[in-house]
């Protein structure tokens, strides 16, 4: 089911729960996919879940949606255009609002889940705004510190867990980046499980298993 009423153009799977009050999980893809990528594992994810697969705003040619530009040949300082992640973070942050208020789900319960740059926007928005959400799934990203705000140190992050994890041999992310997480999250005391996977830039079937029962645990 598409739906083109909110800020984001998304598609969704509703929950079984017939009262409403669903957690919720909402997907962001990676550079260059869009809202069908992710939402191919949602007939796996407990049905409990509202499901939201969302389509990034720029448009690329010849195909395929990003969350802000990229130069995948510069060094990581250079790697995005921080001012449209900035961007695409907040309306995000409407997007979870809208979506709360439309849909019959529970808004202390909502769910991201990010692959690559889905997934770098995804620790934006959980660092940015902790109080919109509660679990984040980041998937083959890392945190830019350039795209959450400088004071972010003071912030109430007491209700986040986080479930991330990289490919060892990730030729797009290097894992150097996401190696960097875990110590950054304990930094905040912020709950997470963190592991790697022997695969490139992508999701390996035990990476898929693990994150299931790992949220299947939370909802």
């Amino acid at each position: 089911m598409a739906k083109e009423n909110l800020s984001l153009y998304h598609i969704v799977r509703e929950s079984s729960i017939v009262n409403g009050n669903s957690p919720v999980l909402i997907m962001l893809h990676g550079y260059g996919s869009d809202e069908n990528d992710l939402f191919s594992f949602a007939s796996e994810l407990p049905e409990e879940l509202y499901i939201i697969s969302v389509r990034a705003p720029h448009t690329l040619q010849p195909y395929g949606n990003a969350w802000y530009a990229i130069n995948p040949n510069a060094e990581k300082g250079k790697w995005s255009d921080n001012e449209q992640a900035i961007q695409s973070r907040d309306l995000i942050a409407t997007f979870i609002d809208e979506v709360c208020k439309t849909y019959p789900v529970d808004a202390t319960n909502v769910t991201l889940l990010g692959f690559s740059q889905g997934t770098i926007l995804s620790y934006a928005v959980a660092l940015t705004y902790p109080e919109k959400v509660k679990h984040i799934i980041a998937l083959s990203g890392y945190i830019n510190t350039d795209i959450i705000p400088q004071n972010f140190q003071n912030y109430d992050y007491s209700k986040l867990d986080f479930y991330c994890s990289h490919g060892s041999v990730d030729q797009v992310i290097p894992v150097a980046w996401a190696r960097q997480t875990p110590a950054i999250l304990e930094s905040l005391n912020i709950k997470y499980k963190y592991s790697e996977f022997p695969v490139g830039h992508g999701v390996a079937p035990q990476n898929f298993h693990e994150l299931k029962a790992w949220l299947k645990d939370r909802i």
